[in-house]
């Protein structure tokens, strides 16, 4: 039997599989299923800054930035007030889920600026989370913000959440970073324990008869694995952090390539919302089934096996796997696109 167990945050898992945030966990039970379908550990849903401090003036700032000219702007914005689970709920939602499972439960903060609402992160911890991951969602929009500012702001917050926490801390990045390695050396100095790639941005969508922006939900697909699973095969043995890989893990297939790439946990939600939570137990046994009949006597042996530092041409990962790519087709005399080796 392989053995499945894995370390992250300075835990030891049953197993690499983590519920990523999602509206799963927002039900005591569901988090229960998870623990009974083999999950390693389970990532609440976030707690956002919105919801402890809308009235914050360094939040204010951070989302009205550009938004100056379009007052409606702020119309898209959700009522906080209206959420199911407010700041309070959320910590006793916390509480209940420790009394009834026995893996980890990471909390989830959402924020973007430096404010009151980082003192959540330690009632967070005194709720009984194992460790907290920080989910820095925030576009910018305003041609005067540069990029060095950006970074600082994610820098600031990781380090103001860090100073109220003595438990783990991982933080969930975006891919949009000019030189991602060297942030995610920056963050390891300011205090993350781990970082999540990547964060899926939801991208709107265009009514053109109402001519009105929509929001537009669309669940992820194997597809796409290949963004983080490059740069985490690149961070991978680089940077002082576990690495977790989030977005495209629909099937053990997937969570093979993620640790194989060099990542300590694989995390999923759009499949378990498309599948249902059993679909847990589908990717663990196909989990088990490939690693013996690859002959992989544990999870630990196949970690980082195909990172950049460990495959026999490094540069695949990089420009040249580019190059590679755009030549390995060629049009036919019929316009037909064909395979082309060489």
């Amino acid at each position: 039997m392989p053995d499945l167990r894995t370390t992250y945050l300075g835990f030891t898992l049953r197993s690499p599989l983590v519920p990523s945030a999602s509206v799963l966990s927002e039900k005591v039970e569901n988090i229960e299923r998870m623990a009974e379908a083999g999950a390693g550990a389970v990532v609440m849903h976030s707690l956002f800054e919105e919801q402890i401090v809308g009235e914050s003036e360094a939040l204010n700032h951070f989302l009205s930035y550009g938004e100056a000219a379009h007052a409606e702007a702020l119309s898209y914005f959700p009522d906080f007030s209206s959420y199911r689970v407010g700041p309070e709920e959320y910590l006793e939602h916390i509480r209940q889920a420790k009394e009834r499972v026995d893996i980890p439960i990471i909390g989830s903060l959402n924020g973007v600026s430096v404010g009151g609402w980082v003192e959540y992160a330690r009632l967070i911890e005194e709720a009984g989370a194992d460790a907290l991951e920080l989910n820095i969602y925030y576009i910018p929009t305003h041609p005067d913000l540069t990029g060095n500012e950006l970074e600082q702001m994610y820098l600031d917050v990781v380090r103001a959440v860090k100073s109220h926490i003595t438990i783990p801390l991982a933080v969930k990045l975006s891919p949009f970073f000019t030189s991602l390695p060297n942030m995610a050396k920056q963050l390891a100095a300011a205090g993350a324990d781990a970082l999540v790639l990547f964060n899926r941005f939801f991208q709107p969508d265009l009514d053109i008869e109402a001519l009105e922006v929509k929001p537009h939900l669309v669940l992820s697909t194997s597809a796409e694995i290949r963004l983080p699973l490059r740069w985490i095969a690149i961070l991978y043995g680089r940077v002082p952090v576990d690495l977790a890989l989030t977005t495209g893990v629909h099937t053990h297939e997937d969570v093979v390539k993620g640790l194989m790439a060099g990542a300590k946990v694989t995390m999923m939600a759009s499949a378990l919302l498309r599948y249902g939570i059993d679909h847990l137990r589908t990717v663990l046994e196909g989990l088990k089934a490939w690693m013996e009949e690859h002959e992989y006597a544990s999870v630990a042996t196949m970690q980082g096996a195909l990172s950049q530092m460990r495959v026999p041409n490094p540069a695949a990962f990089e420009r040249a796997n580019y190059v590679k790519t755009l030549h390995s087709w060629r049009d036919d005399p019929t316009g037909t696109l064909l395979a082309f080796s060489g």
